[in-house]
């Protein structure tokens, strides 16, 4: 199987789980504790209220010139795969999430939990540079052309006026509430698991014995290092600085095998929020491909 294949099974089933997560989030939760949601979901939420139009079909069609409008700045690629997840979502939403039981207790439970599994399903979804269509083709537009911004942020503005829209519509003020609990819930669940995906760890060791520690590392577990002039503040001895980028499961390893190499090691550990270079697999979302 060449790469190319194992590639786009790989994008499917993490389309097909993360699909998954979003129908249970709107059909077993929003739909019975009547959300005013977010995005085109939340449109299409409006008219199955009203009119009892299909919510997976209602997105779909809502989604087309939307995509359209877009399809210069997300290009042929994103757009391909976000009209196969948006079938995929159609299908889960309209015909098996209709299988389960929905949830009928608390709508606070109900508002956390839709939050929780909702944004789980869109982060990953967006991994895999995909979509479901929608406000999320402006979104991930909005990311194409400012990619500094945070697709969490994103979305919870560009959400606010729809969920304002149903509360009002409906005459539902907790509602509203609710419904602004779930969008926070799905910009948090975005961004915590979208920058964990790119997130390590960073090691600063002061020692004597750099050439030793940076040799340590690379045999535990086969991470390179940096090792740079450094001099006591105090005493004004000379020193070498040896800095460490390595996943989180593997800060275990580089700390073992600093203080093996050097007694007289004095090291800080931080967090990277990402980590990108040789060794380290990014995973990047609304690139602007042709």
């Amino acid at each position: 199987m060449t790469e190319k294949a194992k590639r786009m099974l790989a994008d499917l089933g993490v389309e097909v789980l993360g699909s998954s997560l979003i129908a249970v989030a709107l059909y077993q939760f929003a739909v019975a504790a009547q959300f005013p949601m977010t995005g085109f979901s939340g449109l299409a939420l409006i008219g199955y209220r009203l009119f009892g139009f299909p919510i997976g079909l209602s997105t779909l069609v809502l989604n087309l010139p939307v995509a359209l409008l877009c399809y210069r700045v997300i290009g042929r690629g994103f757009l391909l795969r976000s009209l196969r997840c948006m079938a995929i979502s159609a299908v889960f939403v309209d015909y098996i999430a209709p299988l389960f039981p929905v949830y009928t207790g608390s709508r606070m439970l109900a508002a956390i939990a839709c939050g929780v599994l909702g944004g789980m399903g869109y982060a990953m979804i967006y991994s895999r540079n995909s979509s479901t269509g929608g406000s999320d083709f402006l979104i991930m537009a909005m990311k194409a052309k400012k990619p500094y911004l945070k697709l969490g942020t994103i979305a919870f503005w560009s959400d606010v006026g729809i969920i304002l829209l149903g509360g009002v519509l409906f005459r539902d003020m907790d509602g509203i509430l609710y419904a602004m609990i779930i969008n926070y819930l799905f910009a948090v669940m975005v961004d915590r698991m979208m920058l964990g995906l790119n997130a390590g760890k960073v090691a600063f060791v002061v020692t004597g014995q750099g050439k030793a520690v940076a040799d340590a590392v690379e045999k535990a577990c086969n991470r390179g290092s940096t090792i740079l002039k450094a001099k006591g503040g105090y005493q004004g001895e000379e020193k070498e600085l040896v800095m460490v980028a390595c996943r989180t499961r593997d800060m275990f390893l580089v700390e073992r095998a600093v203080k093996e190499a050097a007694e007289d090691a004095f090291f800080v550990i931080l967090d990277s929020g990402e980590t990108h270079g040789k060794g380290f697999s990014v995973t990047k979302v609304a690139e602007q491909e042709r």
